[in-house]
């Protein structure tokens, strides 16, 4: 239990030592969760904008005009605007200057002078963004409109410096956020209070949630008459007085659904190596050999120089070493494992690296020893 490995993670969920209580014990004990973290309220969502612009007053680290033309053409339009003309056929060499994309999410119910985090991100081949400031630059979602307008100082968190060849960075310097750095100019008009009904999507498709979601509602509120229309989307009828529904929406994100146990899952990433288990990922009982297979292959360079005054030309080969080694791998037992704590000491008593221990969970999956679904992304 104590044998950590160094390259994975395997996280405990609902996992609290000796605390924990089998519901098999106490059934009448069910976890609850509240509406609001099972089920959202269709039609209340946030809308992304984004926005071109430009960050001036940069030290020298802004983009090269000659790879990146755009800069050198906003930065004259922007002039052009501002009753500055530039003659004809001059390009600027702007070294303090940076094309930007600014993205940001426009919350839901957002009004007219309220402010938005942002964040900028190079466009062109800048070195660092750090310094600079965000010119006047319009946030338009996805039907063209303007919704906010975004300027201010950018803050970037990493740092770097660079001389005689050498470059020293930390964190990311090509993008950074500007808090409060977005005016909301326009609000989104939303409708989804003015009808008779409204319709909860759950989070996780599942046919016993939605019946369960739909019986706690009708529970708390009999009038609401919600009905599962299918495992995800719940239909609840709104009150008659239209003041009253947002007191109502209040209360029904409030009220505790009990829990319907999550579906057995383990998730890979088999980029980092990470593996991550839920609480009732569960082994059968099996048996499991593994060992490693390594290919060593070394070369060394051999020059062949000729006699002298022989007109010969020297030769250069290279000489291989190949080598084959394979480690022994016992077989060994594994009980069955019905708690996730007796499943990672069943895992770590293997004591194979993540990469091998990806592909015994695909074995143990395919076995059929492994109860529970695999995803590796």
């Amino acid at each position: 239990m104590h044998k950590i490995f160094s390259s994975f993670k395997l996280c405990w969920l609902a996992v609290v030592g000796g605390m924990l209580v089998s519901a098999a014990t106490l059934p009448g004990i069910a976890h609850a969760e509240r509406l609001r973290e099972l089920a959202t309220v269709q039609g209340v969502r946030p809308n992304q904008l984004l926005g071109y612009g430009l960050v001036v007053g940069l030290d020298g680290s802004g983009d090269q005009t000659t790879q990146a033309p755009f800069t050198a053409q906003s930065v004259a339009s922007m002039l052009s605007q501002l009753g500055i003309t530039l003659p004809p056929g001059v390009t600027p060499q702007l070294r303090n200057a940076a094309a930007v994309m600014v993205t940001t999410q426009l919350p839901a119910f957002a009004q007219p002078g309220q402010q938005i985090d942002i964040t900028v991100s190079s466009l062109g081949n800048a070195r660092s963004l750090r310094g600079g400031t965000l010119l006047l630059t319009p946030m338009r979602g996805a039907d063209g409109q303007i919704y906010a307008m975004a300027q201010g100082n950018v803050l970037v968190s990493g740092a770097g410096a660079a001389a005689a060849g050498s470059r020293v960075q930390v964190n990311h310097l090509s993008a950074g956020r500007i808090p409060a750095g977005a005016t909301v100019e326009r609000a989104v008009v939303n409708q989804f209070l003015q009808g008779e009904t409204i319709n909860l999507e759950l989070v996780t498709t599942d046919f016993a949630t939605a019946r369960r979601v739909a019986d706690a509602v009708n529970r708390r509120f009999p009038e609401s008459g919600a009905v599962a229309q299918d495992a995800r989307v719940i239909r609840v009828k709104l009150p008659a007085d239209p003041a009253q529904r947002v007191g109502f929406l209040g209360d029904l994100e409030a009220l505790d659904v009990n829990g319907v146990a999550p579906v057995a899952k383990v998730i890979v990433n088999a980029r980092t190596g990470s593996i991550v288990l839920n609480q009732n990922v569960t082994l059968s009982e099996c048996a499991v050999a593994h060992g490693n297979l390594s290919v060593t292959i070394s070369t060394t360079p051999v020059i062949s120089q000729p006699g002298a005054l022989s007109q010969g030309s020297t030769v250069a080969t290279e000489r291989a070493d190949i080598q084959i080694k394979q480690d022994g791998g016992a077989v060994m037992m594994i009980n069955p494992s019905p708690k996730l704590a007796d499943v990672v000491k069943a895992l770590n008593a293997l004591g194979a690296t993540p990469g091998d221990l990806i592909a015994i969970l695909q074995a143990l999956k395919a076995a059929g020893s492994l109860k529970a679904e695999l995803e590796i992304i």
